[in-house]
């Protein structure tokens, strides 16, 4: 009884906190995520109040953010869409695959951390943040913008990615053979090709197994489906997170609508306790060492992406002022590459790992939203210039 006094007096201080810090990004108007960040660097070890009794259940809150986060990411596309995407995207995206992976696993290879944690550095630095990019574009008034859709392409073409790349990251972290890391790579993308295969052409019965007029019954059906498809994707060495990415794309339309909204606050919660535990595992008498190899990377990284973005609008025809707005619109990160270095650190791929990563993201995670609103006028201002 005394144990589980002392649980809810942590977990419950630890999600009051991130509610103030939730409100004070709101009021700055930046993300949050670097603010939950460094809040879990506070409460983990050797930070000014580590927490003992809760951390465990902290760390299945964080789980289950991951799943939601996919999950509730996967409902905001539909198997048509990711479709046409590849088609009509696919050289932009392989672009934006070489020029961003690039710069994390070059820096890896480089400090001698090894093949491993390359490839866990390159999603680290590959993947833009899809949650603060849409908080961006609907903050700035950008969604109704020419270049808005060519930016969603290249977050869809990015998830598309992910769904391929985290089984072969987790085979790898798990140390598998050749061979049997081929078939956890065959088995994400035989899952991958039959659910979008499902979802195109029997979508409807899904949906009506899912669907209910009454929210509850609603909630209580999808994220049970996500769980299991979650589930039985981690016993075939895939990833949770790909698994519950896939059945939000299995839902589609009004479903799918109704869904996102309903699990949006349940998501935003798991997902504030997930960004709490990736600090709490990172050190933070490490994170002011690796600052200055986090601040060049992301200089770097933000100019890539900038790149990205200007020639992925200008092959769709759009003027420069809007070629820039969509590279700055793809500079945060996130959500996605806290999942893989997380993952990266709990396999024990490096040791410093963890606190590059979290360096890196927040900065471009404040950075990113804060470049949209200040830098992109003057940008804006100086292609119409030169235009």
């Amino acid at each position: 009884m005394h144990n589980t006094a002392i649980l809810f007096l942590e977990f419950g201080a630890v999600v009051l906190g991130l509610g103030i810090l939730g409100a004070l990004a709101l009021r700055v108007g930046i993300s949050p995520i670097p603010l939950y960040l460094l809040a879990g660097l506070a409460f983990g070890t050797g930070g000014i109040l580590p927490l003992g009794t809760s951390e465990d259940f902290i760390a299945t809150g964080a789980e289950l953010g991951v799943i939601l986060l996919l999950l509730t990411l996967g409902l905001e596309y539909n198997a048509d869409e990711l479709v046409t995407s590849l088609k009509g995207n696919a050289r932009a995206g392989l672009v934006d695959l070489l020029l961003n992976a690039a710069p994390g696993a070059i820096l890896a290879l480089l400090l001698g951390w090894g093949p491993v944690a390359a490839v866990a550095m390159a999603g680290v630095t590959y993947a833009t943040s899809s949650g603060i990019t849409a908080k961006v574009l609907s903050d700035l008034g950008w969604i109704g913008n020419r270049e808005t859709p060519v930016v969603l392409s290249l977050l869809v073409f990015e998830d598309l990615t992910m769904a391929v790349y985290l089984p072969v990251l987790t085979a790898m972290l798990a140390g598998l053979t050749l061979v049997a890391g081929a078939v956890t790579v065959a088995i994400a993308l035989a899952a991958v090709s039959v659910v979008l295969l499902v979802a195109l052409r029997f979508g409807r019965y899904i949906e009506a197994f899912v669907a209910s007029p009454n929210s509850e019954v609603l909630v209580l059906k999808v994220v049970g489906l996500a769980l299991l498809v979650a589930g039985l994707a981690q016993q075939l060495q895939v990833s949770a997170a790909v698994g519950a990415f896939l059945v939000g794309i299995a839902l589609s339309g009004e479903l799918a609508e109704d869904a996102h909204a309903l699990l949006a606050p349940l998501r935003d919660l798991f997902a504030a306790v997930f960004f709490v535990f990736f600090g709490l595992q990172t050190d933070p008498t490490k994170i002011l060492p690796a600052a200055g190899l986090a601040a060049g990377l992301a200089l770097v990284t933000m100019i890539t992406k900038l790149m990205t973005g200007i020639y992925a609008a200008r092959r769709a025809g759009i003027a420069r002022a809007g070629r820039v707005r969509a590279g700055i619109a793809l500079i945060p990160r996130g959500e996605f590459n806290i999942v893989i270095a997380g993952l990266a650190v709990a396999a024990g791929a490096h040791p410093d790992l963890g606190a590059l990563a979290a360096a890196y993201v927040l900065i471009l995670a404040a950075f990113g939203p804060l470049a949209a609103r200040l830098v992109q006028p003057l940008l804006t201002r100086i292609a119409a210039r030169t235009a």
